[in-house]
C-alpha cells in the first residue's frame, strides 16, 4: 500500500518542483542551481565513501560502497548536456556502486553551452583512457549513464572502436537520450519531468555548429557493431521511450546483445529514487547485475 502512494507522492513532486524547472524560458545558470538542491533528495545508501580526483584532467568524484571492488564503472551523468554533475548524481551512483560492487568514477564532463559538442565526449574519452593508463583492464570496467550520459556512453564507445581501442565490458543506459533532432519523440499521456521544447533548446545548446544527426550526437543514426552487451532501462511514461526503443532495435540489427526493460507509469531516470522506491532500487540491482556479469578477471 505504502509503494503505490510513495509512487504518486514522487510522481507529484517531479511534476510540480523539477518540470517547471526545465523549462526553455528559465537561464541556464538558474536550473543548474536548483537541479543541485532538488538531487538533495536522492541519497546514497549507508557506507558509501566518496572522494574527487583528475582523470585524463578531467575532475572526478569516486564512489565505493562496501570493501569489495570487483571493477571499475565509468558513470556518465545525464541533464542535457547543460546541467547536472558528478555531485548532484552522488545518489545513484551510490546504490550502483553498492549494487555492483564496482568503484564508480564521474567525470565532471564540459556542459554546453560554454562547451559544445565534442567537449562532453572528449572528456569522457579522457577519462577512460586514463583508467586503462593506470592499469585497468578494459575487461574491469563498464560504461552506465543516465539520459544524456546514457546516449554518451554510446557515442564513447562508437568513437572507442572506430579509434581501435578495446572496449569496456558493458553498457548500462539508463532512459538514455540517443535522437537529439527529436524528430519520433514519444508522447505520452503524462510526462512529469521533461519538456520537448527545453530538451530542444539543449540539443542545439549541445550541437552547436554541428548536425544533429551527427551519430557521435545521436547515436542511434550510429553503426552500433562491436559494441559490448548493453543493458537499457526505460520508464513508459517519459518522452525518450522512443529512443530507447529504437536504440536497442538498432543494436539488435547490429547484433549486439541488449536487453530492453521498459517500467510501467514510471518517468526519466526514475532510477534517483532507489532506496525510496522499490522498483527504482530492484531496477539499479538489476544493473548490477548485468555489470557483474560481464565483468572480466
Amino acid at each position: 500500500m505504502l509503494q503505490p502512494l510513495l509512487e504518486a507522492g514522487l510522481r507529484q513532486t517531479m511534476n510540480r518542483l523539477v518540470r517547471p524547472v526545465l523549462a526553455p524560458g528559465v537561464p541556464v545558470t538558474v536550473q543548474r542551481a536548483l537541479i543541485r538542491q532538488a538531487y538533495r533528495s536522492s541519497l546514497p545508501p549507508r557506507g558509501c565513501r566518496f572522494s574527487r580526483g583528475t582523470l585524463g584532467g578531467v575532475p572526478v568524484v569516486r564512489t565505493s560502497c562496501g570493501k569489495q571492488q570487483d571493477g571499475v564503472i565509468l558513470y556518465l551523468h545525464g541533464g542535457g548536456f547543460v546541467i547536472g554533475s558528478a555531485d548532484t548524481h552522488r545518489g545513484i551512483c551510490g546504490h550502483l556502486a553498492k549494487a555492483s560492487r564496482c568503484l564508480v568514477v564521474a567525470p565532471d564532463y564540459r556542459l554546453a553551452p560554454e562547451h559544445p559538442f565534442p567537449a562532453a565526449l572528449d572528456d569522457a574519452e579522457a577519462t577512460y583512457l586514463q583508467l586503462l593508463a593506470e592499469g585497468y583492464e578494459p575487461g574491469q570496467i563498464a560504461f552506465a549513464g543516465d539520459s544524456a550520459g546514457g546516449g554518451l556512453c554510446v557515442s564513447l564507445a562508437m568513437r572507442l572502436r572506430d579509434q581501435k581501442h578495446r572496449l569496456p565490458s558493458s553498457l548500462t543506459l539508463l532512459s538514455p537520450w540517443t535522437d537529439l533532432t527529436q524528430e519520433q519523440l514519444y508522447r505520452p499521456e503524462s510526462e512529469p519531468v521533461l519538456q520537448p521544447a527545453w530538451t530542444a533548446k539543449a540539443a542545439r545548446f549541445y550541437a552547436g555548429n554541428e548536425s544533429l544527426s551527427n551519430p557521435l550526437i545521436s547515436p542511434v543514426f550510429g553503426d552500433l557493431r562491436g559494441l559490448p552487451p548493453t543493458l537499457i532501462q526505460v520508464g513508459s511514461d517519459e518522452i525518450l521511450l522512443n529512443d530507447a526503443e529504437r536504440l536497442a532495435h538498432a543494436a539488435s540489427r547490429d547484433q549486439v546483445p541488449v536487453d530492453l526493460e521498459i517500467y510501467n507509469s514510471l518517468w526519466h531516470v526514475f532510477q534517483v529514487h532507489s532506496g525510496q522506491l522499490r522498483r527504482a532500487t530492484e531496477a539499479v540491482r538489476t544493473a548490477g547485475e548485468h555489470i557483474r556479469e560481464h565483468l572480466q578477471d
